[in-house]
């Protein structure tokens, strides 16, 4: 074996290290432009199923991007029509309750209103009632007639004339078809003033104290034409 002299192993030195200074940058220039990602060999050998195993990280991303991207925009949009769908039917469903209740207490309103009003009509026939009941004249007839006139002096004039017709009998009668206190003919005029002329006093007086002052004026008009005529 030949021994290398000086010379030659000085030249071998220099190669070696310029063989070492490529390789590394050969090293650093592949490291740079791939990178190991999950499911790849240290050894750069791509694993079955990963399409982008070997392909760089910034090409992954220009690739994944915009898809991803739009099933999120996608997502959204339909969250928010969900959203807005719900909303509405939330509203839809508080309006139509709304009127439903106003319905029932405009129906409950007016029914109070209805009870009320016949409350009062009720209590308002009761107080007429009463108050006629009250006011309405009462003992025999000459007593009703008194009540009923207020003037002794026109008392005194249609008591002058009953006396003479009737007698103050409610149910004189006469073959001509005169009836009652004051002799109405026919006795039915006197339903005008009430349906129960043949048996109430008062009815017969407030008749024949109409008959009187449309055609006299008075009581006492009628008693002077009576002594005159003997009839009136």
């Amino acid at each position: 074996m030949s021994v290398p002299t000086p010379e030659r192993h000085g030249r071998l030195s220099r190669l070696h290290k310029i063989s070492a200074v490529t390789g590394a940058a050969a090293v650093g220039v592949t490291a740079i432009a791939f990178t190991v990602v999950p499911g790849q060999k240290d050894s750069g050998s791509e694993t079955a199923g990963s399409e982008l195993a070997g392909k760089p990280v910034a090409l992954q991303t220009a690739v994944e991007g915009p898809a991803a991207q739009k099933a999120g925009i996608d997502a959204q949009r339909s969250a928010a029509d969900d959203r807005a769908r719900a909303h509405a039917k939330a509203e839809a469903r508080k309006k139509a309750e709304a009127r439903a209740k106003a319905r029932h207490e405009a129906a409950e309103q007016a029914k109070k209103a209805e009870r009320d009003r016949e409350r009062k009509q009720a209590a308002s026939r009761s107080a007429k009632r009463s108050e006629a009941a009250a006011s309405a004249p009462s003992g025999s007839p000459k007593q009703i007639a008194r009540q009923l006139i207020g003037s002794e002096t026109q008392f005194q004039c249609f008591s002058s004339i009953v006396e003479r017709e009737s007698g103050w009998d409610v149910h004189a009668s006469n073959p001509s078809g005169a009836y009652g206190l004051v002799q109405a003919l026919p006795g039915s005029k006197m339903s005008s003033a009430g349906p129960d002329w043949r048996n109430n006093a008062a009815t017969q007086i407030k008749w024949g104290l109409g008959y009187m002052k449309d055609r006299y004026g008075s009581p006492c008009g009628a008693w002077s034409f009576w002594q005159s005529n003997n009839w009136y």
